[in-house]
């Protein structure tokens, strides 16, 4: 199963945490393992509190290490200007495994899964979602 989750880019940080649990509940499956992959090179997932300034602190530190005025090479292919965003998902994640148990995501008291978009435009993107009972 997947999800389509509609992008504002630019550093969009959008929790997902409600959709991953409606698509456990789809499923029926209360034990096993949630495996999360969002399709993309200049996305990521990430588990972390879902905190305002927390997250304005992880944007600047983003921009930090890969700043979107900066001519990289990358901009040279003659069809797009992305190429911070391609450096800033390389220290992304694409993947996450969470355990399951008795129907329930065993997160952390703070931890919610996001889906964090870095592109220099909004996109589509599709999170593969897969359960394996245990």
């Amino acid at each position: 199963m997947n999800l389509v989750i509609n992008t504002q880019g630019f550093s969009d940080f959008i929790n997902i945490t409600d959709l991953v649990k409606q698509a456990i509940k789809r499923k029926n499956i209360l034990n096993g393992l949630v495996f999360l992959f969002v399709k993309g090179t200049t996305a990521g997932l990430a588990l972390i509190e879902d905190e305002k300034g927390h997250l304005e602190d992880l944007k600047e530190v983003l921009e930090q290490i890969a700043p979107s005025d900066k001519n990289y090479q990358h901009h040279h292919n003659g069809y797009d200007h992305n190429g911070a965003a391609h450096i800033k998902a390389a220290f992304l994640k694409q993947d996450l495994v969470i355990p399951l148990t008795n129907g329930d995501l065993e997160l952390g008291s703070w931890q919610n899964i996001f889906l964090i978009d870095v592109d220099d435009k909004p996109r589509q993107r599709e999170i593969v979602v897969q359960i394996i009972s245990l």
